[in-house]
């Protein structure tokens, strides 16, 4: 169901051990596809050899749990699909490591047995770069899990499986076009990808890898110029000065003014897409509005040209903190309390809604073409650099009208009500789709924690720096 093994491939070696052996994978393409023609899986071996020798299992894991489900699933061939969620019991067989698939094709494709070649590791936990299994005994695995039953479909390359393939009563190869027969005419959809980690936005075909390798210097160096004209300029020049350099900001929707007189601040309820939401609303303000943070790094910290606001996640300490800062004036607030980058909110946070009742809803999304901003895995202090890298970034702000008085706690309404209200005209101004995931929902997922920040000192925080980089060094 999974078109193409080479994204899989170089994607992987970007994330586990950087652009060195992400560069090599690109380089031996040709040979691959060569030994391919060959048979007898050469090419896949020397490609996973490539992929994985020298990696420790566990990241080897954690790539799989948190980077490939969004690339399984954005290659996913649907008309196979289709035909595959329309039987009950199904097995996925992959000559791919099974680690790689196993994750994607039992949480979002509700696979019930995965099958596939094991990554060979030696007694420290690092891959060797070999792998053990063939279609004999991939077929000797079908067996002993139909339990003597002859399965009903198989779907794949004749020439990749053919021996488990005539195991089954029928059998049906790419391309899936006119599948009526066997069509799910319930629709049933894979469980969509809401969470996914990695650096790389577009899918590394050859072609695009090549690119992204070539962008990389340059798009260093244009970060670095763009951070320092946001250190420099007033943000007042921002929206103007940013073009020259290929940004873009959309704003739609009227911004309001501040307050005057006394009374408290406005409190502006954000979307939460990357870091830089803040600091590109206060751009369009035109005045330095502060934020309300919580697990951005020190780096982001200091780079920031807006102030920052530490949260605690101690309800009555942050509470007093937010309360005080808007007796000063206006606020920022994430109420999701982290990012996602696919088309979803996550569940708001009702502390903001308790607080006053001068809240402004504002939609915030972005647009990028080579590097994601956000990460939960890797050190966040590259976050606005990966940004900044790439060509044309692109912020779209809506602002939406104050929330009236009775939508708000001050006319009786549960912090839980008004939260979830504002997190529903948001979503319809995006046509995104509200969940009730959390911040601790998305950490498991990814990281394998419950995104609890720990202030570490200052040599472990050395350490963490020198672990970021170290994949860029490593072969």
């Amino acid at each position: 169901m999974i078109r193409t093994p080479f994204p899989t491939s170089c994607w992987w070696r970007s994330e586990a051990s950087g652009v060195v052996r992400f560069t090599l994978l690109l380089l031996l393409w040709p040979l691959i596809r060569l030994l391919d023609a060959f048979g007898k899986d050469v090419g896949l071996k020397v490609m996973t050899f490539v992929a994985t020798a020298g990696v420790p299992e566990s990241e080897i894991r954690s790539v799989a749990r948190a980077v490939l489900p969004k690339f399984y699933m954005d290659d996913l061939d649907m008309n196979a699909w289709r035909v595959y969620s329309s039987h009950g019991k199904r097995v996925v067989m992959t000559k791919t490591p099974r680690v790689m698939v196993e994750r994607f094709a039992k949480e979002h494709l509700q696979a019930d047995e995965v099958i596939g070649s094991e990554i060979i590791v030696n007694r420290f936990g690092y891959a060797t770069g070999f792998i053990r299994g063939d279609n004999k005994r991939f077929a000797d695995q079908v067996k002993k899990f139909f339990d003597g039953e002859q399965p009903t479909l198989g779907l794949g390359r004749p020439s990749s499986s053919q021996s488990v393939l005539s195991l089954c009563k029928e059998e049906l190869h790419p391309p899936f076009t006119s599948l009526q027969k066997h069509d799910n005419q319930h629709h049933i959809y894979p469980h969509p990808v809401i969470f996914h980690d990695g650096r790389l936005v577009k899918r590394p075909t050859p072609s695009t890898a090549l690119l992204i390798l070539l962008w990389i210097p340059f798009g260093v160096i244009l970060a670095i110029i763009r951070i320092s004209i946001g250190i420099i300029f007033p943000l007042q020049m921002m929206p103007h000065v940013s073009r020259i350099f290929g940004g873009k900001i959309i704003v739609k929707g009227k911004p309001p003014r501040s307050p005057s007189g006394g009374g408290t601040g406005l409190l502006f309820a954000c979307t939460h897409r990357t870091l830089m939401d803040p600091v590109v609303l206060s751009t369009v303000l035109g005045r330095r509005i502060p934020a309300l943070t919580y697990s951005i790094s020190r780096l982001s910290e200091i780079l920031s040209p807006i102030p920052t606001v530490r949260l605690t996640r101690v309800r009555e300490v942050d509470a007093q903190k937010i309360e005080q800062e808007l007796c000063k004036g206006d606020l920022i607030v994430c109420p999701e309390g982290t990012t996602c980058r696919e088309p979803f909110l996550l569940r708001f946070s009702p502390l903001f809604a308790e607080l006053t009742d001068r809240i402004v809803p504002v939609a915030m999304n972005y647009r990028v073409g080579f590097f994601h901003a956000t990460t939960a895995r890797g050190w966040k202090g590259m976050d606005p650099i990966f940004f900044f890298m790439n060509p044309r970034p692109v912020y779209e702000v809506t602002f939406l009208n104050q929330l009236p008085v009775e939508a708000t706690c001050s006319a009786g309404k549960s912090p839980y009500d008004v939260a979830n209200y504002v997190q529903r005209i948001l979503a319809a101004t995006l046509g995104f789709e509200c969940t009730n995931f959390t911040r601790k929902d998305k950490y498991r997922v990814l990281a394998g924690n419950d995104g609890t920040v720990s202030y570490t000192s200052l040599v472990d925080q050395i350490r963490k720096v020198v672990s970021t980089f170290k994949p860029f060094i490593q072969f």
